[in-house]
């Protein structure tokens, strides 16, 4: 067997054992067909759904959601984050209000931002946003806190700017641990989309898809979305994360391009 053919093996053998435990289970009898669909009936399925373009507009649809209001947790995480790091005050006022919000699921909220903003896409949006905002202060804050506090005097020293120091200095002597944290923001975004969208949104998403599925029992439906939530997250993560690694962890010289 060749390298690449036993690299492939293993990294499927893991979802090869999961499908056999799920297969046998579907075809016990413990559960009506129904309920609990096989394995071609689930892949039918998801390739019908794949080709005739559904289940790519779902994605579309919550990857859109989730890239709005994350976009809006990082900047507004970032920004806190940093804040705090550096002025003492806002440190005292939000470090409190960051460690009760961190530990709440974003399903928590989901309630709460319906009475708020009603169904729709704001409200969707918004706990996207509010759900992946407290794990990037947490580790903006960090990351601002760990950075050699020789650099930011030296930068004082020639009179750097203070955007001009946060560009070149902060940001960059933070990113590592800025990086974490957006990874685990984005974790809870899309756990947060999910949720939304299962109760908030009204036409659209993998949420809504799923929800809809379950109301008319078409079980197969709800796993094979499940399925094409866990590729879409896990293509999101592995390509917007490699790309930023890439560009400047990397070219910066704070880990390497490849393991040895």
């Amino acid at each position: 067997m060749s390298k690449f053919a036993w690299k492939v093996l293993r990294a499927l053998f893991p979802f090869m054992v999961v499908g056999l435990a799920y297969e046998i289970f579907a075809r016990s009898g413990f559960m009506k067909p129904v309920l609990a669909p096989s394995l071609l009936d689930v892949a039918a399925t998801f390739e019908r759904m794949v080709m005739s373009g559904e289940l790519p507009r779902h994605a579309a649809a919550t990857l859109l959601r989730m890239g709005i209001g994350f976009f809006l947790a990082a900047a507004a995480g970032i920004l806190l984050g940093t804040l705090m790091a550096r002025i003492r005050l806002v440190d005292r006022l939000l470090t409190p209000v960051v460690g009760i919000g961190l530990p709440i699921p974003g399903l928590a909220w989901v309630p709460l931002f319906v009475l708020w903003f009603g169904l729709g896409e704001k409200a969707t949006i918004l706990l996207v946003a509010f759900s992946a905002t407290f794990p990037i202060i947490v580790n903006a804050r960090m990351g601002v806190m760990a950075i050699n506090p020789i650099w930011i005097r030296a930068a004082r020293i020639m009179e750097t700017p203070p955007s001009m120091l946060f560009w070149k200095v902060m940001l960059p002597g933070a990113l590592p641990l800025i990086l974490s944290g957006l990874r685990v923001g984005l974790a809870r975004a899309w756990r947060a989309v999910i949720a939304g969208e299962m109760i908030a949104a009204t036409s659209l998403g993998l949420g809504w898809a799923i929800f809809n599925a379950m109301e008319v029992l078409n079980t197969d439906v709800v796993i094979a979305v499940i399925i094409g939530i866990g590729i879409t997250g896990y293509l999101v993560e592995t390509l917007l994360f490699s790309m930023i690694e890439r560009r400047y962890l990397v070219r910066w010289g704070m880990m390497r391009g490849t393991r040895e």
